[in-house]
């Protein structure tokens, strides 16, 4: 008796098989493995391939056996799926029903199947593209940063009163009760007046110091200060005043653009511009990419396989609430909070909203690139891993062997790569108008909140 397949459900995208075994074929498959193993296997007393099987079968009998039920499984899972002409979304669950080595082996195999999509025609795709252009404005309050982010301090001979502005030279040693503290004093510290780099108050009070000052300046930690033990406690400073610098902002010239390595003013003005149109082209891709999801979300509607759904948004669950303070948003859970790792029933029905939209787009960008044969070029994901490991620094061989060890760390970098691919085919073929705005006007529309809940799918059959 060979294996049998049996179909026993047919419904939306679920499809069950009844897969049962004898007892005589699985035997004779543990024989024909384990008269394969003897080939090769050394025991005392035999030569290679003159092994009875009997005791083939009492050394590797159960390592065998699980080997070839594993086969089995793989081979039977191959037969329906290729048979039935069917696109698993995810791996089979199988579930075994019976095993007996007298009897033979029953068990269940249910495997969901990527839907069948009609795709709408995306060259009747109307988008409009919001633009922008760097203003003169920007580009001067660049500089503007560049040189105060460049400016130089001078000490200051005369014997005057300091202001905001200015840099104290300080050493201070702080207390809490009396009693010193870890990290609350230093030496020859540079403090510009008006940074607000110290505790809030603590500037302020040493606004009119002079050299050779000694202070006493007292203050309260915020009560959300990062050190714990902190948080809203009283602290008092002895501060001695070292010395006074003032700073001096450089002139923005052609002078100053030598200083930072470029030919003249007119070069840094072009390079700045170049960053920040690039920041803004980014931002309009953004718009319109998403503009385009929201159209591809519109024009079609399918049932989308729940094992997916459900995978999605536990990626996303986790996420969410693995990388979740509320403590730092102000949440007190009381005894009664349903806030946590679970979730409320609200907040987990908007999530799986968003993973049916994710996973619903996904497949309809799949399915445009598979129809319109776009690929990944491996040029074009070595490229990726490159950029990669140039996040490590000093360890870019290690990033490089973690990809070529993990393919599924691989196709992580390779499927961003591929959806921008197809975005980028279908806006190459759809209709866009183009529209030049201000930035404000550019960033308010990515703001905008994007839609979380995908359109229900027909459940018409």
């Amino acid at each position: 008796m060979t294996m049998q397949i049996t179909q026993t459900k047919n419904e939306d995208l679920t499809r069950e098989f009844t897969v049962t075994m004898s007892a005589e074929e699985i035997d004779q498959r543990v024989n024909e493995r384990l008269t394969e193993l003897g080939k090769t296997v050394k025991m005392p007393g035999f030569r290679p391939g003159k092994i009875p099987m009997n005791l083939l079968k009492s050394k590797y009998g159960k390592s065998v056996m699980g080997e070839v039920l594993e086969t089995a499984v793989n081979d039977s899972t191959m037969k329906a799926i290729n048979e039935n002409n069917l696109r698993p979304a995810m791996r089979p669950k199988i579930e075994v029903k019976t095993f007996d080595e007298a009897k033979g082996l029953e068990y269940t195999m249910a495997i969901e199947v990527l839907p069948e999509i009609k795709l709408a025609d995306f060259t009747k795709i109307k988008l409009e593209k919001l633009t922008a252009k760097p203003a003169k404005k920007e580009i001067t309050e660049a500089l503007d940063r560049i040189a105060k982010a460049n400016k130089t301090s001078e000490k200051v001979e005369e014997n005057r009163a300091s202001k905001v502005g200015d840099t104290l030279v300080i050493n201070f040693d702080g207390t809490v009760d009396g009693k010193p503290f870890p990290g609350m004093k230093g030496d020859d510290f540079p403090l510009e007046l008006g940074s607000k780099s110290f505790i809030e108050g603590f500037e302020d009070q040493l606004v009119g110091a002079k050299v050779g000052d000694h202070k006493v300046v007292k203050v309260t930690f915020p009560k959300d200060y990062a050190h714990d033990k902190l948080q809203g406690v009283k602290a008092e400073f002895k501060v001695d005043v070292k010395e006074l610098r003032t700073s001096t902002t450089p002139k923005i010239d052609d002078e100053f653009a030598t200083k930072l390595g470029f030919e003249n003013l007119a070069k840094v003005e072009e390079v700045i511009e170049q960053q920040i149109q690039g920041d803004y082209d980014q931002l309009a891709r953004m718009n319109i990419k998403r503009a385009l999801l929201d159209q591809l979300d519109a024009d079609h509607t399918f049932n989308v396989p729940q094992g997916m759904v459900d995978a999605e948004f536990q990626g996303i669950w986790q996420q969410l609430k693995g990388g979740h303070d509320h403590a730092e948003e102000g949440h007190v859970h009381g005894p009664d909070c349903n806030h946590g790792e679970e979730g409320t029933p609200e907040e987990r029905e908007e999530y799986q909203g968003i993973a049916q939209r994710r996973v619903k787009l996904g497949l309809v960008l799949a399915e445009i690139g598979r129809i319109n044969k776009v690929e990944v070029t491996n040029q074009e994901l070595q490229q990726a891993v490159i950029n990669e490991a140039r996040k490590y620094p000093g360890k870019e061989r290690q990033v490089f062997e973690y990809y070529q060890q993990n393919p599924q760390a691989l196709d992580a970098v390779k499927a961003p790569i591929y959806e921008d691919k197809v975005v980028d085919f279908i806006l190459e073929r759809s209709n866009i108008s183009s529209r030049q705005v201000d930035i404000e006007e550019l960033t308010k529309a990515s703001e905008s909140e994007p839609p979380k809940k995908a359109k229900p799918a027909s459940k018409a059959k």
